[in-house]
């Protein structure tokens, strides 16, 4: 498929509300998504379009995890017990909603570090988390010093 500028502008506005580029190549008329990444290469102006659109869509997807957090999702969920009877049990699907929420942070935490990623922090510290202590000795026979004080 070949490049243009309009499909170029339907795909970045589809991955900008938050759809994944597999979703938005999978409707008709779409090229598939290795096609879409060689674009980003070979047009670098839709790299940035791309990119701008990419980062839009992962913030949408941070509103989206507290909006998976905060609705309640029924189901019905089947144990099968050791004698071999069957265990239904009908209420909110919360390992479900948790995977959704945990999988969204982890992508957000890899595609937009700098913003949802993990701070980290470096502390030097001495013994017994005290300061640093620095000790620096110089030996040397009065005729060295001497030798040194002249230059």
């Amino acid at each position: 498929m070949a490049f243009s500028q309009e499909l170029a502008d339907r795909i970045c506005t589809e991955l900008a509300e938050g759809k994944s580029l597999r979703a938005v190549c999978a409707q008709p008329g779409m090229p598939v998504p290795a096609t879409v990444l060689n674009w980003t290469e070979a047009h670098p102006a839709f790299g940035e379009q791309y990119t701008r659109a990419r980062e839009r869509g992962y913030r949408l997807m941070a509103d989206e995890i507290v909006d998976i957090a905060d609705t309640p999702v029924l189901g019905v969920e089947t144990k099968i017990k050791p004698d071999g009877t069957r265990e239904t049990t009908e209420g909110d699907m919360i390992a479900h909603r948790r995977l959704q929420v945990d999988t969204r942070k982890w992508m957000l935490s890899k595609m937009l570090p700098k913003i949802y990623g993990d701070r980290l922090t470096n502390e030097h510290t001495g013994a017994n988390g005290g300061p640093i202590e620095t000790k620096s000795t110089l030996v040397l026979t009065p005729d060295e010093a001497y030798k040194r004080m002249l230059g």
